[in-house]
């Protein structure tokens, strides 16, 4: 199935099944593919793919497999390869290389879907990685599956979700309106929220843990990397930390950091202008230089 214009709602054929998608802008544009973390949806880019297309980009933002209204794999296939896999896919649709943004689970699949492609130069023009990168905090690591596994009965009310939320986000206002975390969940028969993922994606540790476990290989991807490079750090964050970039920074010593203050990991949810502002401006200047 070819991508087609702007659309809310499209499906585009990952590896080997079926991903939920918005599309952003005038297909003649650059185009960026837009990965969320774990345990989110693409609504969490809903924004920032706003604001590529005003830049004049192709915005492609896709809930990963297991996540939102995307098909969830029925044998659990949720390993960086199959994730990366899906990102390769929708690249392939769009018939020319993409920057590719990814936060978290989203980013080493990124990372992943590019350096350890046959052809890497036919996926990615550019790379956005968002508070992630080979090293990360393992206390940070600890601190999502500990939220992400918590509650696995979900919900009573959407006011239990925001309770939940401001418990792992505290520096974040708690929504005054509950009714945009409908996004980010669905209601079961018996009236109880849960979270709209697929909790196999947790059944061995997997999702961010995995960053922790394939530190070797994403180093080893990076290393291969010779296209653009951003990462964006949450001056607040405690999976990325200072260490980390700078780890990365020796692996591609091209890239470029921008850090983000007052925000945590969830850095477009934490302080959506600000990172809006620092990956249109980097990519905006990867397509000049293409």
């Amino acid at each position: 199935m070819t991508i087609t214009q702007v659309e809310h709602g499209a499906r585009v054929a990952g590896d080997g099944l079926t991903l939920a998608a918005d599309v952003y802008g005038d297909s003649t544009g650059s185009p960026v593919v837009l990965a969320h973390g774990g345990g989110q949806t693409r609504h969490a880019w809903g924004a920032t793919a706003l604001r590529l297309a005003e830049r004049g980009h192709y915005a492609v933002n896709v809930d990963l497999r297991g996540h939102g209204e995307s098909e969830w794999a029925p044998d659990g296939e949720y390993e960086l390869e199959h994730t990366a896999g899906d990102l390769r896919a929708v690249v392939a649709q769009l018939g020319r290389p993409a920057a590719l943004v990814g936060a978290s689970l989203g980013g080493i699949s990124a990372l992943v879907a590019i350096a350890e492609a046959p052809d890497p130069a036919a996926v990615g023009s550019a790379l956005v990685l968002v508070d992630v990168a080979p090293r990360v905090e393992p206390a940070g690591v600890e601190r999502i599956t500990a939220f992400m596994t918590g509650h696995p009965d979900g919900f009573g009310s959407l006011e239990e979700v925001a309770d939940a939320i401001a418990a792992y986000n505290p520096h974040r206002p708690r929504p005054a309106r509950l009714d945009g975390l409908r996004k980010n969940l669905h209601l079961r028969p018996d009236g109880r929220w849960i979270w709209h993922w697929d909790p196999k994606i947790l059944s061995d540790r997997q999702d961010e843990p995995r960053v922790v476990r394939n530190e070797r290989r994403l180093a080893a991807a990076a290393r291969h990397l010779t296209i653009p490079v951003l990462i964006v750090r949450g001056g607040d964050s405690d999976l990325l930390s200072e260490d980390g970039v700078r780890h990365l920074r020796e692996l591609v010593p091209h890239a470029e950091v921008a850090t983000v203050r007052g925000a945590g990991h969830m850095v477009a949810g934490d302080r959506n202008d600000a990172f809006n502002e620092a990956i249109v401006d980097f990519l905006d200047r990867a397509v000049r230089a293409g």
